[in-house]
């Protein structure tokens, strides 16, 4: 079980996160909302200043989604 004042560090971050970054939190929302089948495959890619862009991807797993599952437990 969560501290309380854990919880409540945790739920301003997430705050102040969705204020930051609008944008992909829409699409986060928009991604997830007609719920992700094993076998969706998720890619990233990140780009440092300065540096070439690294590219990953993830195929989802049961596992993973009992995991997501899990932290929507958590709200």
């Amino acid at each position: 079980m969560m501290n309380p004042a854990n919880m409540m560090k945790l739920m301003q971050a997430q705050k102040t996160f969705q204020a930051n970054h609008p944008k992909f939190v829409s699409f986060l929302s928009y991604v997830f909302k007609g719920g992700v089948q094993e076998g969706t495959v998720i890619e990233i890619t990140v780009t440092k200043p300065g540096e070439e862009p690294v590219t990953s991807n993830m195929k989802v797993l049961q596992s993973d989604l009992d995991l997501f599952n899990s932290l929507k437990d958590l709200k």
